[in-house]
């Protein structure tokens, strides 16, 4: 095989390397349109993550291997092809959804009056039981998913 042709699918290898990682964490970002074909993909992509990207380290060490020889430039672009399939081997065995989605773990509480922060237009999640009404901006519920709060003495957890 040439130089060109092995120099062209380390890059292609390099690159799905990345997108396997990249793409689950593209499409599930707050406040971006989602569709349900979208989800699908970045939660199969999710799934299949971990063996792909070794196959893609495994595949761009024998790539690198075999063009080793050479300049010292391409040495250098070499491992500056490895780094990004070293990476996505590893990223691909974190939650990043999780990272992305921390649940607030000590959330604070104020009362509508000191609740500057939030608009009269911002969008909020009401709830209310036992005579007590608390309210939830959408805006901090996209970046944690999930808030935990006693409402009228009943514990909740909000979502959406």
């Amino acid at each position: 095989m040439s130089r060109r042709l092995l120099w062209f699918l380390l890059l292609i290898i390099a690159a799905i390397a990345l997108a396997v990682v990249l793409i689950p964490a593209l499409v599930i970002q707050p406040f971006r349109p989602q569709s349900p074909r979208g989800l699908e993909i970045s939660f199969a992509l999710k799934r299949i993550a971990p063996a792909l990207t070794i196959v893609t380290l495994i595949a761009c060490l024998a790539l690198i291997i075999k063009l080793w020889r050479g300049a010292h430039w391409s040495r250098i672009a070499l491992i500056l092809l490895l780094i990004p399939a070293m990476l996505s081997a590893w990223v691909a065995r974190q939650n990043h959804f999780e990272w992305m989605f921390n649940p607030l773990a000590q959330a604070g509480y104020v009362t509508a009056n000191a609740a500057a922060f939030v608009s009269d237009s911002d969008l909020v999640m009401a709830v209310a039981r036992n005579g007590e009404a608390a309210a939830y901006p959408i805006r901090q519920l996209a970046y944690h998913h999930l808030v935990q709060d006693t409402v009228g003495g009943v514990p909740i957890v909000v979502t959406y």
